[in-house]
């Protein structure tokens, strides 16, 4: 066996660790202290229906923002889910902003967030804005911002579906 495939099978195998572990109901999921808290940083883009949406609009609220792609597959198991926070925590002042990187842009997009009848507000993002987010390289990346507008969790990978009720309802409830 080469080297390179020795080096690729091992990347998948730590991969699938990782996916599996952080996605296992007994990870137990954590907001970070209000002290260690830095401002998320804002951003402007076009929804899918032409509008501005600027991060900083949303403060008071406590938002999920979430990096993904209709090509990843983890991405596609938490869709449904934030479509299910969207519509059970509006009221309680809850968000959700889809950042799509997919490099088809709003061609690719529009017809899955159709599809998967996405009720919170999707934008492009762009190389620029997944930079000033940390460098993100891998999707899903999915980040809780308080209601103060600044940065309680940050998630790589697939999550459970109960981390992330538990830390919206600890950032709802404060």
């Amino acid at each position: 066996m080469s080297l390179r495939i020795s080096l690729l099978l091992a990347i998948l195998l730590v991969g699938t660790l990782a996916i599996t572990y952080s996605s296992s109901p007994g990870v137990s999921a954590s907001v970070s202290p209000m002290k260690d808290r830095k401002v998320a940083p804002d951003f402007t883009a076009k929804d899918a229906r032409g509008a501005e949406l600027k991060l900083s609009d949303y403060r008071g609220r406590v938002v999920l923002v979430n990096f993904w792609a209709t090509w990843c597959g983890p991405c596609r198991i938490e869709i449904p889910w934030f479509v299910a926070f969207e519509k059970a925590y509006r009221d309680r002042g809850f968000t959700v902003i889809g950042v799509s990187m997919d490099e088809e842009g709003w061609q690719a997009v529009k017809p899955y967030i159709a599809q998967q009848l996405v009720n919170y507000p999707v934008v492009i993002g762009t190389d620029a804005l997944a930079q000033r987010y940390g460098d993100i390289r891998s999707l899903p990346t999915t980040f809780l911002i308080d209601r103060e507008g600044k940065i309680a969790a940050r998630h790589v990978g697939l999550v459970s579906k109960s981390a992330y009720e538990s830390e919206i309802g600890s950032l709802l409830n404060r």
